[in-house]
């Protein structure tokens, strides 16, 4: 099911999770894998780099509930508000979100 990066014949803990995934249980929980790197967190904002690109999570009274680079997942608990990828296509949309958001 998950695709792997690099030769089949090195150990598992060498290779890095190609597929990803988001799964939302209950507006509560998040649980997203492909994640390459946490660039940012507070109770409010997670940026994440994933394998698909830039994704922002916003809400209320988030934590890092699990973190497991070797893997790339990455669970968040809290009262999730949205979940939006950052790309260049959307760049000047997000970049207008985030100003009447943040103003």
């Amino acid at each position: 099911m998950t695709q792997y990066y690099g030769d089949q014949n090195q150990p598992n803990h060498s290779k890095v999770a190609v597929e990803h995934d988001v799964v939302m249980r209950g507006r509560r929980l998040l649980e997203i894998t492909g994640v390459k790197q946490v660039e940012s967190f507070d109770n409010e904002e997670f940026l994440l780099e994933t394998v698909m690109g830039f994704l922002a999570v916003r809400g209320q009274n988030l934590q890092m509930k699990n973190l497991d680079v070797d893997k790339g997942l990455v669970s968040i608990k809290g009262k999730i508000f949205d979940i939006v990828y950052l790309d260049e296509q959307n760049e000047e949309k997000a970049k207008g979100f985030f100003g009447k958001l943040f103003r």
